[in-house]
């Protein structure tokens, strides 16, 4: 009789524990559920016909000793970033009205920015994203504060890598990025702030030597603004609002 009665209560505890512990699946639902929740995005502005020209070229030239890199195309849009954070899908629209007010009083098209140095920042041990350097004129500085205090309220404070359109190679990468995008405020803005356009990818050793070269400086505007959903290397990959 004591035995069929341990029987029991170790069925019984047996049932308990498998309805109220997830199982796989359901955990897995539930983490396509959060990262679908939430989108990583950059604002942004557009440049001109002037730096899209020197983007390109660059471009090319980095393409040649690192073929695995990216060419500048649709999913890969030449830009400077103004802010990059992550925010709950469902309060993009309200983040695009409050981002409008903010274009819609800055003089973009009288906005005019120096191009003066190449850059680039590591991706991995061995490789990094290079880029074009605008000097931070008070007047990109102070769209850059009224953009990140629109989107303030709508700000979250980390994600998974499904927040962006594709996962790298490298899950070390994907971590990186994440990060980047997560402490981006306060790093990356303010005194911190480095306007830039993102050119390619090559390796450190190539691009230590490129930054040293003479550069031509020359004057640029910005051509509109926009949000883009991040993708593989912080690049714009997927347009999901813009203002001309």
């Amino acid at each position: 009789m004591k035995c069929l009665t341990n029987l029991f209560i170790k069925g019984a505890i047996t049932v308990v524990l498998a309805l109220c512990a997830p199982n796989a699946e359901a955990q897995q639902v539930a983490l396509a559920s959060e990262q679908a929740s939430i989108t990583a995005i950059d604002i942004l502005l557009e440049p001109d016909s002037t730096m899209l020209q020197h983007c390109e070229a660059n471009n090319a030239r980095l393409l040649k000793v690192y073929p695995k890199g990216f060419a500048l195309d649709a999913e890969h849009r030449p830009h400077i970033t103004m802010l990059q954070c992550f925010v709950r899908t469902t309060d993009l629209d309200k983040l695009y009205a409050a981002e409008e007010k903010v274009f819609a009083d800055a003089n973009l098209e009288a906005m005019k920015l120096e191009a003066f140095k190449y850059y680039y920042a590591p991706a991995d041990a061995r490789t990094g994203v290079a880029g074009i350097c605008a000097k931070p004129s008070p007047e990109i500085l102070k769209l850059q504060a009224d953009v990140i205090a629109a989107a303030k309220p709508f700000m979250q404070e980390t994600a998974t890598i499904g927040a962006f359109t594709a996962p790298h190679e490298d899950p070390a990468t994907d971590a990186a990025i994440i990060k980047y995008v997560s402490t981006f405020v306060p790093k990356m803005t303010g005194e911190h702030y480095n306007p830039h356009i993102s050119t390619g990818v090559a390796p450190t050793e190539y691009l230590d030597k490129m930054i040293t070269e003479p550069f031509e400086p020359f004057t640029f505007s910005p051509a509109g603004a926009a949000v883009y959903q991040l993708g593989p290397y912080g690049t714009a990959a997927k347009k999901l609002k813009e203002w001309d």
